[in-house]
């Protein structure tokens, strides 16, 4: 079966081959090592590929050292991966060509398409459009090559590779920026950690980093996967990759580049703003376990981390030093970190205060003093209670300053073999390298500063968490997988009643309320609430014309008398005609008191399908939002859990003497939106629901106001 072959049954099995393949051909092969077309060539000889190359140059017999040949067709085989490092129309018909002959996966280097311009744009689907149809994959173009350095295919003209050594090791990068697939990897290498992956994918025609990310998840060398996002055109692949990388404890950190709020821009409500394209990043990585670093930093920092092998079971953490400025700063970083320091137990307390001098502190942060100059036994002395005490979850040794006269070597022995008997996560901050090296050296995890160190063990051990969270929730309901795009129609707004009336059907409990179409119906509409103990009333002019009534001058609020909500009736006819619109009816609604006003959103975005957003409701709710978003399907547990991650979420249970929120009730009204979304047959693309008005626990909530857009018929 030729690759291509292979290719069309399963898309996939060509990036498997192109990670290591039997054969590879480099058309616009150089004898210069230094040159696009020369350097994958030299990698491959270097490095180790254990397969056969085909340099192909019309004008050369030989390049370095390796037989040349004419054209693709001139082979004595079909080669799995061909590299073009050919320029302009010739890298076009180069790629054609490897299509025709059945070549599997097709790395275009070349630049001047979608990159560029329009027009480059237009040469490149045709490019991906001629390939698919004909069973090959493409890699770019625009792409700085895939470098495998456990197989030794290093298709790559990364001129890193030649700056720092390649060492095989557990770590993968993936990356749409050629220069972001080796940034990382040479710092890395730098802190003496091996690359296995090193892959940068382009402009991501055919075969995208997050696809890619799912066959280099299986590798069964891997503990850690980085991924450099620009974009994520096809989540469904990832939400792949990351169940993939769960399925066997691989654990996935990104960055995702590029914090715009360019999703705002077609928004036809506030959820729109709301739920920008950021936040809705950071929710889908979160649902699959994929932790989102913040910075370079961030990416790479935690890496030793990850390779330690720990399995984390708190985040209370423990810190010894020989400087009671590193405690006290270490405390602070803790703070940040959400890393409590608690009390050792008096039985811990007693013990050290046996063995330390009577000014040392040993509450915890443990601060030995320079009596740690005098006495290096102290160091070895401490270090068994400590690793006995339930309050440890994790520990940072700070060593400020040492050198002659302390015993580092034992320091380093004592915290190495203290470490390994706990099992628990464990960091050192030393500033000095006579020192650092002498850590580093036994294996353990060294940062210059307490600081760095306890913010890369804070992303680690939120990141075991999220991992877990996931877990658990991996075995009560699927996670969601984004929908290919699809062409949605426009979409036109529901007057009110009929938004009411929809999130009525699908379980939300929404206000008392009738449509009028005159004063008369308005009396009787007021006179049936005032039955039902109803002391006043909201008069609000219904409308599929406009989504904000207040600035409108359509809504009354506080009726309390029949007289009042005819007049009422009739300020709203005046008010739409004053507008220019046409209203459906008035609504005379049962005036709501509860606690809080919340608000549920959602909206049917084109890449990640459908978002929920839950949060403080209200008129400032744009001006000073406060929400989290959610990705159906959901249950009430994981929505309480995202209540409790807002800024009032201490409101939640009550302060000051007021009662505890129905929380339930509210959870159970976003699970109702979040199904309504999920269903495509209610042909929603956006809601608002706000105010949703919670009352005290028991109580219940009710929507009192909802703007719904659904497709057109």
């Amino acid at each position: 079966m030729s690759p291509s072959s292979l290719a069309s049954r399963d898309p996939r099995a060509a990036l498997r081959l192109a990670l290591a393949p039997r054969s590879i051909a480099v058309i616009g092969a150089s004898d210069n090592a230094h040159k696009i077309g020369g350097r994958p060539l030299a990698y491959l000889v270097r490095f180790g590929y254990r397969g056969t190359v085909y340099p192909i140059n019309p004008s050369r017999a030989e390049v370095q050292g390796v037989r040349c040949f004419t054209s693709l067709h001139d082979l004595p085989e079909v080669p799995d991966v061909a590299i073009v490092a050919l320029a302009g129309d010739a890298a076009f018909a180069a790629v054609d060509e490897c299509a025709q002959a059945g070549v599997a996966l097709c790395i275009v280097m070349s630049s001047g398409f979608g990159e560029v311009d329009a027009a480059g744009k237009l040469r490149e689907q045709a490019m991906t459009a001629r390939a698919r149809a004909l069973g090959m994959r493409i890699v770019g173009p625009n792409s700085q090559g895939l470098a495998n350095f456990g197989s030794g295919a290093v298709a790559s003209f990364s001129t890193m590779f030649n700056e720092v050594e390649p060492l095989d090791g557990p770590v993968g990068i993936i990356s749409q920026s050629g220069a972001m697939s080796v940034i990382p990897y040479g710092l890395l290498r730098a802190r003496g950690i091996g690359v296995r992956h090193a892959h940068g994918t382009g402009n991501d025609c055919d075969v995208t980093v997050c696809e890619l990310a799912c066959v280099v998840a299986e590798d069964p060398e891997l503990r850690l996967l980085l991924l450099y996002l620009e974009g994520i055109p096809d989540p469904w692949h990832l939400a792949e990759a990351a169940r993939v990388a769960r399925g066997r404890n691989l654990p996935i950190v990104a960055l995702k580049a590029g914090r715009s709020a360019a999703g705002q821009a077609a928004a036809l409500s506030h959820t729109g703003a709301l739920a920008n394209e950021d936040r809705t990043v950071d929710a889908f990585l979160a649902e699959h376990g994929i932790w989102r670093a913040q910075s370079m930093v961030d990416l790479v920092d935690t890496t030793q981390l990850y390779l330690m092998g720990w399995k984390p079971r708190g985040r209370r953490l423990v810190a010894i030093s020989n400087s009671g400025a590193v405690c006290v700063l270490t405390a602070d970083a803790a703070s940040v970190a959400n890393m409590p320091l608690e009390p050792l137990s008096d039985a811990t307390q007693a013990e050290l205060k046996a063995i330390l001098p009577g000014f040392a502190t040993t509450r915890n942060p443990v601060d030995l003093t320079a009596a740690l100059l005098t006495n290096s036994g102290l160091f070895s002395a401490i270090l068994p209670p400590i690793a006995r005490d339930p309050s440890a979850d994790a520990f940072l040794i700070g060593i400020a300053v040492a050198g002659t006269g302390y015993d580092v070597e034992a320091f380093a022995r004592d915290t190495a073999r203290f470490a390994a008997e706990t099992g628990k996560p464990l960091v050192v901050a030393a500033p000095q390298l006579s020192v650092s090296d002498r850590f580093k050296a036994l294996g353990l995890a060294v940062y210059p500063t307490e600081g760095e160190a306890v913010r890369a063990l804070g992303q680690f051990l939120s990141h075991a968490e999220l991992q877990q969270v996931v877990a658990v929730r991996d075995a009560q309901v699927a996670l969601p997988v984004p929908c290919r795009p699809r062409v949605r129609r426009a979409s036109i707004l529901l007057d009110e009643a009929a938004s009411l009336a929809l999130l009525a059907a699908r379980g939300v409990a929404v206000v008392r309320h009738t449509l009028c179409h005159s004063e008369v119906e308005a009396r009787a509409a007021f006179e049936a609430l005032v039955l039902l103990g109803v002391a006043s009333v909201v008069v609000k002019g219904c409308t599929a014309e406009a989504s904000h009534k207040s600035e409108l001058g359509l809504v009354r609020v506080g009726l309390n008398a029949a007289d009042a909500v005819a007049a009422g009736y009739r300020e709203m006819q005046a008010a739409a005609r004053n507008a220019g619109i046409t209203l459906s009816g008035v609504i005379v609604a049962e005036r709501v008191h509860g606690l809080r006003e919340l608000m549920i959103g959602a909206r049917f975005d084109a890449v990640f399908g459908p978002v929920v957003l839950v949060g403080d409701g209200g008129k400032y709710v744009e001006a000073m939002p406060d929400v989290q978003v959610l990705l159906p399907p959901f249950d009430a547990a994981h929505v309480e859990r995202a209540l409790r991650r807002l800024r009032i979420a201490p409101l939640l249970d009550g302060v000051r003497g007021e009662p505890a929120l129905d929380v339930a009730a509210f959870c159970r009204c976003a699970v109702a939106v979040g199904a309504l979304m999920n269903d495509a047959d209610t042909d929603v693309t956006q809601l608002d629901i706000n105010p949703l008005i919670v009352g005290a626990r028991g109580a219940g909530c009710v929507a009192v106001d909802a703007v719904i857009y659904q497709e057109q018929p």
